[in-house]
């Protein structure tokens, strides 16, 4: 598992939701959202707004302020006003351990 890194405990992760993590220096939103964890940045693409803090449904995350909602899997958004992807991360489970792997992002949209 070379790249991957412990992001937070299984247990901090909301059964339907998101925590908020920083590994080494990217801050990411790990989300559990209908059994299946995710990570993706944490910032909106429209607005620097924590995505975590926002409603996680049906495969997409919604930002509270001013409604995009990004696709958890692609990071694509699928409403305005955002226009760009979050980064995308792959996540797996090590014991009770969320690992994300924040150098290889799925989308190559890696957050500046």
């Amino acid at each position: 598992m070379t790249g991957y890194r412990r992001a937070c405990a299984l247990a901090d992760v909301p059964e339907q939701g998101a925590v908020r993590v920083t590994v080494d220096g990217e801050v990411l939103a790990v989300i559990l959202d209908e059994g299946e964890l995710h990570a993706i940045s944490d910032t909106c693409t429209h607005e620097d707004v924590s995505l975590s803090e926002g409603e996680i449904e049906d495969g997409e995350v919604e930002c509270w302020l001013h409604g995009s909602r990004f696709d958890l899997v692609t990071g694509r958004p699928t409403c305005l006003p955002a226009t760009r992807p979050v980064a995308v991360y792959p996540v797996t489970t090590d014991g009770h351990d969320v690992l994300v792997d924040i150098d290889h992002p799925l989308n190559q949209e890696k957050s500046a």
